[in-house]
């Protein structure tokens, strides 16, 4: 795995058992394994536009594990000093992505799901959807 570069973000290594014929199995548990209690899940899936980019935002307070459990993608982080991309291609390997972290995603492969557990229900106003204004927001909160 790739040393990362960005502040407010980390590994996530799930256990992964072989069932033989009968496939794959990995295990998520909130406060074991991803390192907050899990409030919300979804997925994205169905990209009909492999050229579409998803994300472009940062959150105040919220934490979120994102994993890709099919296909690939990049995931692109920025913590408003450092920048870094990462393929997204094992099933088992997910990244936190914390609070002041601009991300985006993008380069799916056919086929891509991407599974997102996050610590908080859906608030509008912890999202920060302008990158000047993330910008500033980084340097008023000295994340």
């Amino acid at each position: 795995m790739d040393e990362l570069i960005v502040n407010q973000s980390g590994y996530i290594q799930l256990k992964k058992f072989d069932d033989g014929d009968d496939g794959h199995l990995s295990i998520i548990e909130a406060m074991k394994d991803i390192p907050f209690e899990i409030k919300r899940v979804y997925y994205i899936n169905n990209l009909k536009n492999v050229t579409s980019v998803r994300g472009h935002h940062a959150h105040k307070k919220l934490y979120q594990a994102i994993f890709c459990i099919n296909g690939s993608f990049l995931l692109g982080l920025d913590d408003g000093k450092n920048r870094q991309k990462i393929l997204v291609d094992n099933d088992n390997v997910g990244f936190i992505i914390g609070p002041g972290l601009w991300h985006t995603m993008s380069q799916f492969s056919n086929e891509t799901v991407i599974l997102v557990a996050a610590s908080d229900y859906y608030d509008e106003t912890d999202y920060i959807r302008d990158y000047d204004d993330f910008l500033l927001w980084i340097e008023n909160n000295q994340i």
